[in-house]
């Protein structure tokens, strides 16, 4: 990486040799070892904290002015932060990168090496825990007062190996080496409460008799770029209220001792355990009222210790709801206030809907979370009466204001009767933030049109847009310092905080040599890449090939199976037309299932057993390559993006609500392939038409197509390529030990349905990919569509989404530092 971060806080600068005397103090007197005999472990664990204490200066410094000046804050409540690796985004925030190199260097590492050996912290599965961390990124870098809640998961998502083709889930033990980024808040605890009943007294309600952990507060510094601010990111870890029993342990029952301090701790053992199963689902819930009922309570505290009063809690603090995990903040909000604080029930409403605003992050059913109405009286017994009481209320409003939309009250009762007592939580979010916002323009219109389209009519204020946006510090600084150092040769430094100003690069994008440069920067990541590739996978990759990539979860809607049917069709042409002047193509997969969802995984199963295949086909040669990179990460994600030269963006118009992805391969260089869907809507409005390839059904044709009854074997009977391809399938072609291994999938498709409309979308796909070999071959037009992509992605920077929502609904400015 290159000398080119600039760094213009009041911080003095550190010297070399101060650096250096530091790591070793660390090594001898926090590790407690010599350097002769320390392992490359430990010289990176001494690092790491001699880092630190130059980020915790100015972490205090921004704590100080944050309640010295008694701003208003924002608490950004999420059950996901994926993170990645602190250590090199804390360098380029102080500007130490360069000099921390060269110090490394002097002890006798490779830098690069020991950066690897950081570990990536598994706190979330993908973009929904992304976008929170950019967002606090952006935050800090803002200098804007304000922080983020989560919970400190013992276990992430899960390690992900493949093994004859299949997902195999192990535990991702993250915090095996400690987190030296984290400050343990022992004092900071709280009482969280399950189950029990509730008693009234004189009007007072008191919830009693209950099973209770505590929650114990960790705190991991989010630094600013180039600035002074650094804010804090409180994860949450679960302890027993009571530790042991030391009656049972000498009574001889040594497992029932410690049972109860067991089944409080899973609360935070595992990042979305398991939900097939009632006590799985049980878990979740009890997992997301952990998260709230902490936070809240911590929140209250600390607004009593500055202020003494609750009048002014919305003046002095927004509490924004990252989709609807974290909603029961609201009743807990309500209970804490008056049960606890006896604030009257009117005035606990009030501030409630003038603290809280929801993010929607999808339209689909199946993702919008109900409850169990048995299952919260159980848990949650008095946040059920609150519920119930919001929703009594609401729903005489409701009635009063429409009397002659007599079913209006039934589609917005936050208690959906219709299908076995479901407690409905973005209805609730809904009624009760005073705003909500949509990702991307075209989400936030369907959210309005379709899933809230009642709450629209109710509440015409309430609703907005705030398209999704990616830190370019993290995903063009870090990730890719080449293309990094080249844009600063031409513009300078200040983009990286003012990521519009990427628009002065159309000054030389006419020119060869520009282009040249953007050119040899993508050679260099893609030959790193396939030696990654090479190394990890063993297979050996060309890198003058077409990178064509599709990294994200794994899930059905993101139809990693129509780009399989694709990769598929190209394989057998490639087979009936040998002699033909074939555009190399190597197509990579990354991504995770969940481990109760079969149909994903099965398809993991497939892109490898495709794979396997293809790539021992001596015929097809090198002119195709499938690879799978198991366990997704961020810091996967910074190795593959910035290789990449085709983005897939594929999924069914109408179903991701933005994407972040898209986003980060555009800035990369990576020309988009991808539906009318989310974000790509817009990408495509900054980038010209001519610049990405959009292809398949819009949304108003898979309405369409959807209500004149969608018929997927027609397209397979009228369409040899893909009869072709399905059959491969169904037959065993590409698992020649079990022929009938896959025959569930393909009639899901064929006779279940195509929920997705992969077939309603394959030839527009095919005919597309056709485009896309057609314009590689010609690497100057190609070259100079890529400087488009990269010139006018500045709308798409987290700064600016989080400059939208701390105007439009937190209403919070800047601390002064």
């Amino acid at each position: 990486m290159s000398t080119h971060f600039v760094y213009e806080c009041h911080s003095p600068q550190v010297t070399q040799e101060a650096l250096k005397s530091s790591i070793i103090y660390k090594l001898k007197f926090v590790i407690g070892k010599e350097p002769y005999i320390a392992t490359q472990r430990e010289w990176l664990e001494a690092i790491l904290l001699a880092i630190r204490d130059r980020v915790v200066n100015r972490w205090m410094t921004t704590n100080r002015a944050t309640y010295s000046q008694q701003v208003k804050q924002v608490y950004y409540l999420s059950m996901e932060f994926l993170l990645g690796r602190s250590l090199s985004n804390a360098l380029i925030s102080m500007n130490m990168y360069d000099d921390l190199t060269q110090v490394v260097t002097e002890l006798g590492f490779d830098f690069e090496q020991l950066l690897e050996q950081e570990t990536d912290p598994g706190l979330g599965n993908g973009g929904l825990g992304r976008l929170a961390a950019c967002f606090l990124d952006s935050l800090a870098t803002l200098n804007l007062p304000g922080g983020g809640y989560g919970i400190r998961y013992e276990y992430g998502m899960f390690k992900q190996t493949i093994r004859n083709g299949q997902q195999i889930e192990c535990p991702d033990d993250w915090l095996a080496h400690g987190n030296p980024w984290e400050f343990p808040r022992t004092e900071s605890r709280y009482q969280i409460q399950f189950e029990g009943h509730v008693v009234e007294e004189e009007g007072r309600y008191q919830w009693v008799k209950t099973n209770d952990i505590i929650a114990i507060a960790y705190d991991q510094i989010i630094p600013g770029y180039n600035t002074e601010a650094t804010n804090t990111l409180r994860l949450w870890s679960a302890k027993a209220s009571d530790e042991f029993d030391l009656q049972i342990f000498n009574d001889g029952e040594y497992y029932s001792a410690v049972k109860k301090k067991n089944d409080s701790e899973n609360v935070s053992r595992v990042l979305y355990p398991n939900d097939s199963t009632y006590s799985g689902k049980e878990l979740r819930l009890k997992q997301e009222f952990f998260l709230v009922s902490a936070s809240v309570q911590d929140i209250l505290y600390r607004h009593w210790l500055v202020y003494k009063r609750w009048d002014n809690l919305a003046d002095k603090v927004a509490i924004h709801l990252n989709d609807t995990h974290p909603v029961l903040a609201i009743p807990e909000l309500i209970r804490l206030l008056v049960d606890k604080h006896q604030v009257s029930w009117q005035e606990a409403m009030t501030l409630a809907k003038r603290v809280f605003s929801y993010t929607n992050h999808t339209l689909m059913s199946e993702a919008l979370e109900t409850w169990p109405v048995e299952m919260i009286r159980k848990i949650l017994p008095r946040h059920l009466q609150i519920i119930y009481q919001i929703n009594d209320e609401f729903l005489q409003h409701v009635s009063q204001e429409f009397p002659h939309d007599y079913e209006l009250p039934r589609r917005v009762s936050i208690i959906n009767e219709e299908h076995g007592q479901l407690v409905r939580m973005a209805w609730l979010a809904a009624i009760v933030s005073h705003k909500v916002n949509g990702v991307s323009k075209l989400h936030s219109q369907l959210m309005t049109d379709s899933l809230f389209a009642d709450f629209a009519k109710i509440f015409p204020n309430k609703f907005c847009n705030i398209t999704n946006g990616i830190t370019p510090r993290r995903w063009l600084a870090i990730a890719n310092p080449e293309l990094t150092s080249m844009i600063e040769s031409y513009i300078g430094q200040q983009w990286l905080v003012d990521l519009p100003q990427l628009c002065e690069l159309k000054h030389w994008i006419d020119y060869p040599q520009f282009l040249d440069k953007l050119s040899q920067v993508k050679k260099s990541n893609k030959m790193k890449l396939a030696h990654f590739i090479a190394q990890t996978q063993q297979i050996v990759i060309n890198p003058e090939a077409l990178f064509d990539v599709q990294i994200k979860r794994i899930h059905e809607y993101k139809r990693q199976l129509l780009n399989l049917l694709h990769v598929i069709t190209r394989y057998n042409r490639i087979l009936a037309n040998p002699e033909k002047n074939w555009v190399p193509r190597v197509v990579i997969f990354s991504g995770k299932a969940a481990s109760s969802y079969s149909a994903a995984k099965k398809i993991i199963h497939l892109i490898n057993d495709v794979a396997t295949v293809i790539n021992n086909d001596q015929r097809i040669d090198s002119r195709l390559k499938v690879v799978f990179i198991p366990d997704y990460s961020v810091s996967l994600a910074q190795k593959i993006i910035p290789a990449t030269d085709l983005s897939e963006q594929i999924s069914l118009a109408g179903t991701e609500a933005s994407g972040t992805g898209n986003m980060k391969f555009a800035l990369n260089g990576a020309l988009t392939i991808g539906t009318l869907d989310g974000a790509n809507v817009e990408i495509r409005e900054h980038v010209g038409p001519d610049n990405i390839f959009i292809f398949g059904n819009t949304i108003d044709k898979v309405k369409q197509i959807k209500q004149n009854y969608y018929y997927p074997r027609w397209y397979y009977e009228n369409d040899t390529e893909l009869k072709q391809v399905i059959d491969q399938i169904a037959n065993g072609y590409f698992k020649p030990d079990s022929p009938n291994f896959y025959q569930d999938l393909t009639h899901s498709l064929l006779d279940g349905g195509d929920q997705y409309l992969l077939f309603a979308d394959y030839r527009s796909y095919i005919n597309t990919q056709e485009q896309v070999d057609h314009l590689y071959q010609d690497p100057l037009a190609w070259q100079a569509k890529v400087a488009q992509n990269i010139c006018n992605m500045g709308f798409f920077s987290s700064d600016r989404t989080i400059k939208d929502y701390a105007s439009q609904i937190w209403q919070i400015n800047p601390i002064i530092l």
